[in-house]
């Protein structure tokens, strides 16, 4: 095998037909025969372009619609062979075998049928089996054979020929060998993945993961990893599929929080009111409800001025004017929202390295999917947490029954609570987080962290009392003790939402009666580890 190999002959079969024409008058300028199957053929055809089509190699017509017409050893054998090896080259000659040094090849689009909902049977025919055959055999024969997998790459094949007079280098080959299986392993993971949710199975034997890279990242959480962000195919509005309107480039730290901001944001339904939420470091450091954005953003910052510079701030609704002069007063890293006026962009502009994302809508909270998470050996997938209680889910479990307003409150507490580390404390007063307790080891140490914040915020807006003073204070998970519940009283909270469950729930209810506190209880936790 030598380095350089010429190409003399290619096969053309894509169902996305982007930049075929140029391709194939490129190839044909340099004396490269065409072969072809199917509408690729007739494409290049009717650009006046000479091509010959697979029936004529293979000696079968395409049968079966469309289902048979490459499965042939006069294409395997083509793409199989070994020029080096006599024996290989002797049974192409006397099976009139004729090499093909290139394969350009896009599978059937079954992300994307999938992903338009269609029914399961379209779904089926929208798997790819001929094109995912060639692909594994150029790639595997790699050391001769070139394999396109995707329209991007045209350009980087037209260069390497250039550069080396008709030839490609092996490294160039191998490049592309490595694209072509990482693009049939994901194929071939969608399929399974769409089938596992077809059946309904929740563990099936073997779950494949899969990512197309949309972004190589400078470093990871710290400048000694390395990093790179992938796209998942899904459609979801978020960090992965929104535009970037201005500043600098996102980190592997920037992109991780936006996420966590823009998901924790969208629990808000904006035709409820405007919602604004900030983070830090993955866990809310201020969020608010108001009738209009600025207010919101006020209420969500007041609630911890210190932790918001240098935050993440995700809106549910079109970004302002006035709102994006309030946002410029501190330093931020990123702002998330579905979309923003020209006036505010023009606000922005001033602020060249704060990065201004627009996703053209909100996830949908309620919306089921998977998550993953590696550990050492394995990997961990389960459910989205897409939990959520209403009014009419809460049980009353105290001799007091939280008011209407109350009530409001508690909800708005549990829906932060679900985005916050565990353990999880969330002080919530008039639509507005007061006070954020997050990832502590036990419960009691995040009640007193959140009060303590909710104190240090009044002593900073020079008021008498704790903003945490008649709040509603959210628990994620039960409190295995009163000392828990007792800490958010002495805080100042008013009423109590947790999920119950606890062991001692008659000597936390018996706490709360004494400490004249409303409670209800959920039935449901919200733990995020």
């Amino acid at each position: 095998m030598t380095d350089l190999h010429p190409v003399r002959r290619a096969l053309l079969s894509v169902s996305d037909k982007t930049g075929l024409i140029e391709l194939g008058q490129a190839l044909s300028a340099r004396g490269v025969e065409l072969l072809s199957t199917g509408g690729s053929a007739k494409a290049l055809r009717d650009a006046g372009l000479t091509v010959r089509d697979v029936s004529d190699v293979t000696g079968f017509p395409e049968m079966m619609d469309g289902r048979v017409k490459t499965l042939h050893p006069g294409v395997h054998g083509g793409l199989l062979a070994l020029r080096d090896n006599d024996a290989h080259v002797a049974a192409m000659a006397e099976h009139g075998i004729v090499e093909i040094d290139l394969l350009v090849v896009n599978l059937y689009p079954f992300e994307a049928t999938v992903a338009k909902g269609a029914d399961y049977d379209t779904c089926i025919e929208n798997i790819d089996i001929g094109g995912p055959a060639m692909i594994r055999a150029a790639a595997k024969n790699h050391g001769f054979v070139n394999v396109v997998v995707d329209v991007e790459d045209y350009d980087a094949l037209l260069a390497e020929l250039e550069a080396n007079d008709g030839q490609t280098s092996y490294k160039f080959r191998q490049w592309l060998a490595q694209n072509a299986y990482a693009r049939t392993a994901a194929y071939d993971a969608a399929v399974s993945n769409w089938m596992a949710a077809a059946l309904e199975l929740q563990a099936p034997r073997r779950r494949a993961v899969a990512g197309q890279l949309a972004q190589t990242l400078r470093y990871g959480e710290n400048p000694h990893q390395q990093a790179a962000f992938y796209l998942d195919g899904s459609a979801r509005p978020g960090v992965a599929t929104a535009t970037q309107v201005q500043g600098k480039e996102l980190s592997y730290n920037n992109i991780n929080d936006t996420d966590a901001a823009f998901e924790l944001v969208s629990e808000f339904d904006a035709a409820n009111g405007a919602a604004v939420a900030i983070i830090k470091h993955a866990n809310p450091c201020g969020v608010a409800q108001a009738a209009s954005l600025t207010e919101a953003y006020q209420k969500a910052f007041d609630c911890d001025r210190t932790s918001a510079f240098g935050g993440i701030v995700a809106l549910n609704m079109p970004l302002d004017a006035a709102t994006a002069k309030e946002i410029v007063q501190i330093f931020t890293e990123v702002v998330i929202a579905p979309g923003a006026s020209d006036e505010a962009k023009a606000i922005f502009a001033a602020k060249k390295n704060l990065r201004l994302l627009l996703t053209d809508g909100l996830p949908n909270p309620l919306d089921s999917g998977m998550t993953t998470r590696q550990v050492s050996g394995g990997m961990l997938v389960q459910d989205k947490d897409v939990g959520h209680r209403a009014m009419q889910d809460l049980k009353v479990v105290t001799k007091i029954a939280p008011t209407e307003a109350q009530m409001r409150d508690l909800l708005f507490a549990w829906k932060v609570a679900k985005h916050v580390k565990s353990n999880a404390i969330v002080y919530v007063k008039d639509g507005q987080t007061v006070g954020v307790g997050a990832g502590q080891m036990n419960r009691l140490d995040s009640a007193t962290i959140a009060g303590l914040k909710a104190q240090r915020m009044a002593d900073v807006l020079e008021l008498d009392s704790s903003l945490a003073k008649g709040s509603a204070v959210a628990s994620d998970a039960f409190f295995p003790f009163a000392d828990g519940l007792l800490e958010a009283a002495a805080a100042g909270a008013s009423c109590v939402i947790q999920p119950g469950g606890s062991m001692r729930d008659n000597e936390v209810i018996a706490a709360a009666d004494e400490a004249g506190l409303a409670m209800v209880f959920t039935g449901m936790r919200h733990f995020r580890h």
